[in-house]
């Protein structure tokens, strides 16, 4: 191929990426929010909801809603300084009366009457302030073998208030003799406990697919792996090796066993976009350099030799792989803030949400992996360059996401 007509493609590419990066959140998930509460059944019908809330969505949410424009000036005066908690409990009416507004335990249809009972407290969790608070929700008393069951209702921090998107709210619960765990969102806001098990999987599985859906980093991850693979076994076992590897790290996260800032993780998830699309990149130079055929320089030829038809390269690819894949777990395991050590109540419904990311995988592989093997094959050239092109934009995009996270611009 002529240079000049390379150097249009590189610059094609570029300015895709431009474009990409314009369009797309820098994180992918630095635009929403996560909720998580802790809903138990006390005495005489009463409920117990321990709640933990991003500190400052709730300071401008609190404040906007409740026309409090000292706790906003207060809170964010204290933001990341080791004291929010003063301004949480100086305004503490104006807080719990946001959140109880948002937040509602019903028995039986009937709405329960909410009460901040004692301090609200300030920790750092996914390397922000989180602010904690009790809630006490007075429901109708039971009488001696009566039962009822319970709805939680959540709408805290939605679209409308314009600071996040899809916020999700994470509940643990033991009432109505029963312990479990659900997702609510915008879509989905209310839980019953007279809901189906099959129910509350379906909301994790949704969760975990749009999670993935919605994770721009990602879906780029795999498309790097995609256009670097040369056969569907190829392709197959990077996303089986990129399974493997996050569900691990997804597993130790929930048992509490591994806990790594996300300032860490998250630029070394941007780092593997830009690695396992420029490995692509780099074994298409040098097939070139060795002036093979335009369809060996695609990469659809099938070698011969070593173990399950693999070469030393193809096994370091893969260990490449799995040593990212570990990042991405923790990222999974990030978006839902588990840190809980054992926390026995969320694991299975956290398997779905991981089941939810793969099925999304494997439907974006079907997609893409066909229609780009028919080009390769029927346009060797064509299809060679379109990999190189798509393989730069997630390059750069990479290469960009690690420089921003590195240094913390939003």
């Amino acid at each position: 191929m002529p240079r000049r007509r390379i150097s249009v493609f590189v610059a094609l590419a570029l300015a895709a990426a431009g474009v990409a990066v314009a369009a797309a959140p820098a994180a992918a998930h630095g635009f929403s929010s996560v909720a998580y509460v802790d809903v138990v059944a006390s005495h005489d019908g009463a409920v117990s909801t321990t709640l933990d809330l991003e500190y400052d969505l709730l300071v401008v949410s609190a404040a906007e809603n409740q026309n409090d424009q000292g706790l906003f000036d207060q809170g964010m005066d204290l933001f990341e300084t080791g004291d929010e908690a003063t301004a949480m409990n100086a305004h503490a009416d104006s807080v719990a009366g946001y959140v109880a507004k948002r937040f509602t335990v019903s028995a039986d249809g009937a709405t329960c009457t909410a009460s901040l009972a004692g301090d609200i407290t300030v920790h750092i969790r996914d390397d922000v302030p989180y602010a904690t608070m009790l809630l006490e929700h007075d429901c109708p008393p039971l009488t001696d073998g009566e039962t009822v069951a319970h709805e939680l209702t959540s709408s805290l921090f939605p679209d409308s208030e314009g600071y996040v998107t899809d916020t999700k709210t994470i509940v643990t619960y033991d009432l109505d003799d029963q312990a479990g765990s659900a997702a609510l969102d915008a879509q989905n806001p209310m839980f019953s406990t007279e809901q189906a098990w099959t129910d509350r999987f379906a909301e994790f599985f949704l969760l975990g697919a749009e999670h993935l859906l919605g994770g721009f980093d990602h879906i780029l991850f795999l498309l790097a792996l995609i256009v670097g693979s040369r056969r569907l076994r190829d392709v197959v076992l990077a996303a089986t090796t990129f399974t493997l590897a996050h569900s691990v790290t997804f597993l130790l996260a929930a048992l509490g066993l591994v806990t790594v800032p996300a300032a860490v993780v998250e630029p070394l998830i941007a780092l593997s976009i830009a690695v396992v699309a420029a490995w692509y990149l780099w074994g298409t130079w040098r097939r070139r350099r060795s002036a093979v055929l335009p369809e060996q320089a695609v990469g659809d030829v099938t070698r011969t030799g070593g173990r399950f038809g693999l070469d030393r390269a193809d096994y370091t690819r893969l260990a490449v792989v799995f040593a990212f894949g570990l990042m991405h777990g923790l990222g999974f395991a990030g978006a839902l803030g588990i840190q809980e050590a054992w926390s026995w109540t969320l694991l299975w419904s956290l398997l779905v949400f991981n089941v939810g990311i793969e099925a999304v995988q494997l439907g974006l592989i079907a997609l893409i992996f066909p229609v780009l093997t028919l080009l390769r094959r029927r346009a060797p050239r064509v299809g060679l360059w379109v990999g190189v092109a798509i393989a730069g934009v997630v390059t750069v995009m990479g290469l960009f996401w690690f420089v921003e996270r590195v240094l913390g611009i939003e």
